[in-house]
């Protein structure tokens, strides 16, 4: 559901988005994604993982990390992995060889960054579109850091922005911009119609892109999975690591009874009792139905799944699930 709580007077969608410019967690702000470079420590993105990170585990795969690449078959030497031994050099020189490899310099990172109109909901601290933009600008300084490359794929109802990775401060800051730049565009009122479909085209563009050995970072909070999403995703999960950031807001697992509310969608209005209980239910199984779908998706490929809420600091999220810090595992039970 695309649903935004307004008062049922205000018909304006431009004085509205204008108005939402100076308040806290309504738009993502460029300042603020480029600070998020302090708070990007205290996890990893690598394959060594700590003890209670979300990429540690039987349930959640750990990522493979920087490729390897053949330099060249030498004769073997004391000490050498006999993992290493190429058989066939072996037996045609009649003395044991070995396959001897470098790491790769780098493992790209591709980010697909959800601004839909989807995402322009929120019942706590921000938006789920400003969500996600912390969570990505967070994710792409730490890999910058790291040494590797960085490209994203930023897209809304609409539009789908591509930027080959990089490895540059100049590259995380024109993905920042075009972060913000879509997220200046959502609001309440009228606007593109949803746009399901957008999310496989974000899914196939990745396919392109991330051919071998990336890590592509899907940060979303699901709208329009299907069975062509899980198609898409196994089709990239086969030789790269997928790592899922499921973006939500806590009003949409369980709608609290607050009486008569006016909701938003596109340029519509509809007001709703929420003291109905068959209300509240369908408003839950479809919050549940978009979940499980992910769910099943990241279990069958053991692909990493962080939930990341609307009623906390992205950047702490992401650093607690990925970077193991106390109290982390039983924060992401709650």
């Amino acid at each position: 559901m695309n649903l935004s709580v307004l008062p049922a007077y205000d018909q304006d969608a431009a004085r509205r988005r204008e108005a939402g410019r100076g308040v806290p967690g309504v738009y993502a702000d460029l300042t603020g994604l480029m600070k998020l470079e302090f708070m990007a420590h205290g996890f990893t993105l690598l394959p060594t993982q700590p003890q209670h990170s979300a990429l540690a585990g039987r349930h959640a795969s750990r990522l493979r990390g920087r490729g390897l690449n053949f330099e060249e078959i030498r004769g073997y030497r004391p000490g050498d992995d006999i993992r290493s031994m190429d058989w066939r050099a072996t037996a045609r020189l009649r003395k044991p060889h070995v396959r001897v490899y470098t790491e790769e310099r780098d493992r790209p990172t591709l980010l697909l960054v959800d601004q839909r109109q989807s995402m322009f909901f929120g019942s706590r601290r921000c938006m789920k579109s400003v969500v996600a933009a912390g969570a990505a600008a967070v994710a792409a300084w730490r890999v910058l850091q790291a040494g590797d490359r960085v490209g994203a794929l930023v897209f809304n109802d609409t539009e789908l922005i591509a930027f080959e990775p990089h490895r540059s401060r100049q590259r995380i800051m024109r993905i920042l911009e075009a972060i913000e730049r879509l997220n200046r565009q959502l609001s309440a009122g009228a606007g593109p119609p949803p746009n399901p479909g957008m999310l496989n085209q974000a899914l196939r563009r990745a396919a392109r892109v991330a051919k071998h050995d990336f890590l592509v970072c899907t940060v979303s909070d699901g709208f329009g999975v299907d069975d062509e999403t899980g198609r898409l995703g196994t089709e990239i999960a086969a030789h790269n690591d997928v790592l899922v950031l499921f973006i939500y807001d806590p009003l949409e697992e369980e709608l609290p009874r607050a009486g008569r509310l006016v909701f938003t969608h596109g340029g519509r209005q509809l007001e709703v009792d929420t003291r109905s209980a068959g209300l509240r239910r369908d408003f839950a199984v479809d919050f549940q139905q978009r979940q499980s779908a992910i769910d099943h998706f990241c279990r069958q490929r053991q692909v990493p799944r962080l939930r990341i809420g609307t009623h906390r600091d992205p950047a702490e999220q992401v650093r607690e699930q990925l970077g193991g810090l106390p109290g982390a595992a039983a924060r992401r039970t709650a």
